[in-house]
Parts: structure tokens; C-alpha cells; sequence
């Protein structure tokens, strides 16, 4: 229970229990430990979006995995040269009479003191139908007969593996944005898994990127083009960033722009938001995208945010000077 009110997600729709692996999972928060967790639960319940947002905060993910086969895997994720440290299991119905096996693997690990995690996915009955109605899918409990047979069986068979659940999520009343806030919550790094930022230059003559996040047009700061010792230098060489910063216009810019930036990507973080991509354009990329694409990444540098410095277009201009400090 505290690590459920340290997170503030103790509701209706999470539940916990097993407060024994709760404090496992304390220990292997120090550092960075492996993180063992197991998603299972009701067919319908919400497992494959659970373990969408899992991926995105770093985890490795093993659908449909035979119980069997957990601890092997656990002992190969643990050796010196893996790079795997948080994994997640899915162990659900779907492995037929494998499924059986999970009750005794789980006993297994906590006889030999190996640390996991169960998160154990649920809906109301009403609710699990519903959905398997509009997928219009077989539930694999009853693939030859009523889906609420299915929902009724799986139920059954699933009452012992429900009660070794370390947290139980409801999500009949959840849309997939609350879902997420919780899964972040629940399995992200307790002091807040880092958003990576990529930083972007580029020219809108070569197109837009499409994968920005946030567009910032800079064609309106004064142009280095225009001034023939300036011209083929890129925005990175100092004589050109002096110019550009020069002017009145650029650092009231700047000023705007840093508080802007400073105010948002704390609330990116908090939505659970795991990469943000900021592109800066001018019209051919060389000048002031570049100059302000470094302004802005020092910026998240100086703060200690994940950030990445890329320029794009700048190469295809006609490029005689280039200065590359990042």
C-alpha cells in the first residue's frame, strides 16, 4: 500500500495487494536494478495497451510466454553482458494448459527470493463482452459459444492468480489517457523516467519533418544570407550566432521562447510523454535554425534534460564553415 499512496494512484480502478512484493520492489528501484514484472488478467481487460505504455517507459516485452519458460528467461536477462533490465512477462489463457504452470512458477520465485512485480489487468463483466462485440474476436475461452461463457470460465480459473496480484487495475471506467497516467505511476522510475528531446534544425524548402512534435518558424530573425561574409557560414560559427543575436527582435525571442520551453516540458513529464520532438525552421535551414536549435538545446542541457542536437538541412546548403560542439 505506501508505494501505491507514494504515487498517488490509490482509487477505485488500482487495487493492491501482496505487500510483501511491494517492498521487493523498493529494493529493486535502488539503483539500476532489474525489474521483473508479470501483466496477466481477463481476456478484454486492457493487457495490450497496458504493455504499449510499458514499452514506452523501456521495458522489454514477452507476449504470450509459457509460464515454464519465465525463470530461464529472468536468468538470461540477469547475466553481465544483458542490456535488458526491466522486462515484462504476459502470461494469460491464451497458453491453454501452460497457463496452469503460473501459480507454481510464481511460488518457485518466491522460494528462491527472485524479485517481480504482478500487475493483473480486470473489467466488469458487461464491460469485457462489450469490447470482444465491437473487435468482433472469439474470446479463447469459448471460441464455440457465448463470449459470456468465456468471460465466466476465464474468470473461475483466474481467482488464484488474481489474489498473488501485487496491483490490480480496473479499467471499465478508464480511457486509454487514465490508463497510461497509471502504468506511468506505477512502473515508471520513481524519480521520473527522462523524456528524450530531439532538437531539430531544418529548411521548409526541403519539407517539413514529420515527425515534430513542436514547430517553431525563426524566418522572421534577422537573415546572415544576406551578408556576403556571413553567407556560406553556418548559424553554429560564432560570427554568425553574434550576428543573429544581435538584434533586439532574437533576444526578445529568445527570452519568450526559454520561458515557453521551461513551463512545458515539465508538464510533457508529468502526461508521461517519452520523447519530444522540437524542430526549428528557417528557409534553408543553415542560419537561424541552427543558431536557435543551439540555444535551445544548451538550454535543456544546462537543465539536465536527455536532449540531442540535429541538423537536418544544413548540409545541403552550399556550407564553408561549420563549427560541431555538441
Amino acid at each position: 500500500m505506501e508505494e501505491i499512496n507514494k504515487n498517488d494512484v490509490s482509487d477505485e480502478n488500482v487495487e493492491s495487494s501482496n505487500t510483501s512484493d511491494i517492498e521487493v520492489m523498493e529494493d529493486l528501484n535502488d539503483g539500476e536494478k532489474s525489474r521483473i514484472v508479470i501483466v496477466t488478467g481477463m481476456s478484454g481487460g486492457g493487457k495490450t495497451q497496458a504493455c504499449r505504455y510499458l514499452e514506452d517507459l523501456g521495458y522489454f516485452c514477452v507476449d504470450n510466454l509459457p509460464p515454464v519458460f519465465i525463470p530461464k528467461f529472468v536468468e538470461l536477462c540477469s547475466h553481465g553482458g544483458s542490456h535488458v533490465k526491466k522486462v515484462v512477462f504476459v502470461v494469460d489463457t491464451r497458453s491453454r494448459e501452460f497457463f496452469d504452470d503460473l501459480i507454481q512458477v510464481l511460488e518457485d520465485m518466491d522460494k528462491s527470493d527472485q524479485a517481480y512485480e504482478m500487475l493483473f489487468m480486470d473489467a466488469a463483466d458487461e464491460v469485457i463482452i462489450r469490447r470482444y462485440k465491437e473487435t468482433r474476436r472469439r474470446h479463447p475461452m469459448a471460441p464455440s459459444s457465448r463470449i459470456s461463457d468465456g468471460v465466466s470460465k476465464e474468470r473461475s480459473r483466474l481467482e488464484g492468480v488474481r489474489s498473488k496480484a501485487t496491483y490490480i487495475i480496473d479499467t471499465s471506467s478508464l480511457n486509454k489517457s487514465d490508463l497510461k497516467e497509471k502504468i506511468v505511476r506505477l512502473f515508471g522510475n520513481p524519480e521520473g523516467e527522462q523524456m528524450n528531446i530531439n532538437v531539430l534544425s531544418f529548411g521548409f524548402k526541403f519539407g517539413m519533418p514529420l515527425d515534430a512534435d513542436m514547430v517553431l518558424d525563426v524566418r522572421f530573425l534577422p537573415n546572415p544570407f544576406y551578408i556576403d561574409s556571413l553567407r556560406h557560414k553556418s548559424g553554429a560559427v560564432p560570427e554568425v550566432a553574434e550576428y543573429i543575436d544581435s538584434k533586439p527582435v532574437t533576444q526578445e525571442f529568445e527570452k519568450k521562447l526559454i520561458n515557453f520551453i521551461d513551463f512545458l516540458i515539465p508538464q510533457y513529464i508529468r502526461e508521461g510523454k517519452s520523447q519530444l520532438v522540437i524542430a526549428i525552421g528557417c528557409t534553408g535551414g543553415m542560419h537561424r535554425s541552427v543558431f536557435i536549435a543551439r540555444y535551445v538545446y544548451d538550454f535543456l542541457k544546462k537543465k539536465g534534460y536527455a536532449a540531442k542536437l540535429e541538423h537536418r538541412d544544413l548540409m545541403k546548403n552550399d556550407v564553408w564553415e561549420h563549427v560541431e560542439n555538441n
